[in-house]
């Protein structure tokens, strides 16, 4: 599942000067609860959902940024496979 928007990355603390993107994470290490529902929140959720239910990859990214996504080197990816989060 490919999910694109404007943003480049998920960001844990966006908008803060400690804010950093998160680059593949486990879909159990990323809380959907702390991302804004009105913006990142829904995609979150789904991306996880999604990584969750059929246990494939899920990324989310900017539009631009889509092939590259596709080949891992942008955006972040929700990985069943993954033990943890990183940047």
């Amino acid at each position: 599942m490919l999910l694109l928007t404007d943003v480049d990355a998920v960001y844990l603390d966006y908008g803060a000067p400690k804010a950093r993107a998160v680059g593949r994470a486990a879909p159990e290490t990323i809380d959907e609860q702390h991302f804004s529902a009105g913006s990142m929140g829904p995609k979150v959720a789904a991306a996880i959902q999604f990584a969750r239910n059929t246990g494939r990859k899920a990324a989310i990214g900017k539009l631009e940024d889509a092939a590259a996504i596709i080949r891992g080197e942008r955006g972040t990816l929700f990985d069943p496979q993954s033990s943890g989060t990183e940047s």
